[in-house]
Formats: C-alpha cells, structure tokens, sequence
C-alpha cells in the first residue's frame, strides 16, 4: 500500500509541476517588444500642441495576456489619467481597451491593431472620428515613442499627441544604515 501511496503523490507533484511550467509560459506570452515596455518612465510631450509630462508605469496583467500601461499626470492634483491594455487575440491581432479620466463612454470601442517588428499600432473607431497609436520601440537607446492622430473629415490624419518615452532611473533606497 505505501508504495502505490507514493506512487500517487508522485503523480500528483508531476502534475503541479506541469501545471506551473504552463503557468510561468503564459506570463511570458506577451507579444514582442511589449515586455520590453515593463518598467516605470517619464512621458514627455503635447496633447494638441500643449506640453504635458505622465509617469507611466507598464506590466504585465491578468495573468500575463495582456500589458497594462498605468499612466499619471504628474501635475498636483493631476488632470488626467489612463489605463491601457494592450493583449494579442488567438489570430495575433491586437485588442487594446484605453480607459481613462474622461468616463466610461470614452472607453468604447476597444482598438484594433497589430505589431510589426518594433512598432504596436492600434486604432479606435470613435463615433466622433477615427483615432490612430503608433507606440515604437527603440532598442538602441531603450525609449519608446507613442504618436496619436485623428482622422479628418477629408480622410487626412492629424496631430493630436505626440509623446517621447524614458525610462525613469532608479528610486534610491530608503533603508537605513546602521551607525555605531
């Protein structure tokens, strides 16, 4: 009897183990270079020709599907706020959901779009005109760009934001050293 009790514990740690290999795959399922994004930065630029700056943290969420972008006007009190995520359906497409301090009318449609090599681009088809993002990556230096645009009534694009992403440096530590 001891020896099929092992067996069977056995059998049950195998499958825990396997169940949290699969597990750990997921968080990294991300699409590249989205978890090159994780981190906290500074995002310096104009919403219609005015300077703004946001803190902006990214990270992966709900279970590694999709990043969340977290992102603070940094003037007190702030004016503005958002949350951004941004997952990849079964086909590859990007599904993206910006929900921000302008209410939840403003969070419907979700966007659509797609990634090409360092580029995540997704619109929203707004009832008031279309919206264009363009988040770009750049690997030699480590930043990223986000560039906003809405659809015209000709069918041109234009300005609406235009942001330069940096990584913030690290916060020092606030741990004590000892004085004797």
């Amino acid at each position: 009897m001891r020896i099929s009790q092992m067996i069977s514990s056995f059998a049950i740690v195998l499958m825990a183990c396997i169940h949290s290999a699969h597990a750990a795959e997921a968080v990294d399922a991300r699409p590249s270079p989205l978890p090159s994004l994780d981190g906290h930065w500074a995002m310096i630029g104009d919403v219609m020709g005015k300077p703004v700056q946001y803190d902006l943290d990214a990270f992966p969420t709900l279970q590694g599907k999709f990043t969340e972008m977290h992102m603070v006007d940094v003037q007190v009190p702030s004016k503005y706020e958002a949350r951004v995520f941004i997952g990849a359906d079964t086909s590859g497409q990007l599904i993206v959901h910006w929900l921000d301090s302008f209410g939840a009318s403003y969070s419907v449609p979700h966007g659509t779009g797609a990634i090409t090599g360092n580029t995540v681009a997704f619109s929203f088809p707004y009832p008031s005109g279309q919206f264009r993002d363009t988040l770009t990556y750049d690997p030699k230096q480590g930043t990223w760009s986000l560039v906003i645009e809405s659809a015209k009534p000709d069918g041109t694009w234009g300005h609406f934001a235009k942001y330069e992403i940096r990584r913030k440096p690290a916060e020092p530590s606030h741990a004590s050293t000892p004085t004797h």
